[in-house]
């Protein structure tokens, strides 16, 4: 799969997940889980773009984003997944992977330096 698809594909899912948010999920459970929804939301849909944006400077340019890329998408899916997971009453286990998805978020946005190298 391209990482424009991955792209996509996440995208798609941050909008329905955020609009389940909004529509499904508000009144049926506590405030702040609901703003844990929505932030995990917000993050898929934020790293989505920037998955996006690698995706098209590999094909315009052949450079080489897979590390960036890997780390994103990974993030993103233990980030906003586990979050996504534990609102929906989701065993307490996927706690400790909330911080995971996060480290590789970083360690995603802090890899997308290794495209400076010529």
């Amino acid at each position: 799969m391209t990482w424009i698809a991955a792209a996509a594909l996440l995208g798609a899912l941050s909008v329905v997940a955020g609009a389940f948010g909004a529509h499904g999920l508000a009144g049926r459970v506590a405030p702040e889980q609901l703003d844990a929804w929505r932030t995990a939301a917000q993050y898929a849909l934020l790293h989505s773009a920037v998955i996006l944006a690698l995706g098209g400077l590999e094909a315009a340019t052949g450079r080489a984003v897979r590390l960036p890329a890997a780390l994103l998408l990974a993030g993103s899916v233990l980030f906003s997944g586990s979050i996504f997971a534990l609102v929906l009453g989701g065993p307490r286990l996927l706690g400790p992977v909330t911080p995971l998805g996060g480290l590789c978020l970083i360690a995603g946005w802090l890899s997308v330096l290794t495209l400076l190298r010529d």
